[in-house]
This record gives structure tokens, C-alpha cells and sequence, in this order.
């Protein structure tokens, strides 16, 4: 992963987020929507949006901008970090 990437892994990993690394997303990583816990992070059905009609926690957002990052949904189960 490049440098800027691994900053953001290990900030969002400290926060409690399910990070990892995801071997086709070309050096950058994923976030699971399905690993235990995941719930309080991101939630793809929009009867179960937590956070003001957001389907992401405001926390993990906030913490990929700080890096120039943002998450989108690959599938309901993944997202995936992308340079802003």
C-alpha cells in the first residue's frame, strides 16, 4: 500500500473500524460492512442509515478526508478507499 494509505489502515484500525487490505483494489484497502462490529461503521441498506441519512459513521469519514481519502460501496458487504 502507499504511505498515505497505511496512515489512514492504521488510523481507522486504531477507531475499532474492520480494515484490510484487499488484493485487486490497486494499493489502496477495504472496509467490511459484514465483519462483527461492522454495524457501527457503515450499513449499505438504506432502512438501517444511523447517521443523519448516511449510510458511513461521520467518525470514519472525517478520518479519510484528514488523509484526502473517501469510501464508496463496492458491494453492500465492502467499501473501498479511493484518493479524493
Amino acid at each position: 500500500m502507499q504511505r498515505i494509505y497505511i496512515k489512514a489502515f492504521n488510523a481507522l484500525k486504531k477507531l475499532g473500524v474492520p480494515v484490510y487490505e484487499h488484493g485487486d483494489d490497486n494499493g489502496n484497502f477495504s472496509i467490511s460492512a459484514e465483519a462483527s462490529g461492522a454495524d457501527q461503521w457503515a450499513n449499505y441498506y438504506d432502512g438501517y442509515l444511523l447517521w443523519n441519512g448516511e449510510s458511513t459513521n461521520p467518525a470514519l469519514d472525517s478520518t479519510l478526508r484528514q488523509f484526502g481519502l473517501y469510501a464508496e460501496w463496492v458491494n453492500p458487504g465492502r467499501l473501498a478507499v479511493y484518493p479524493a
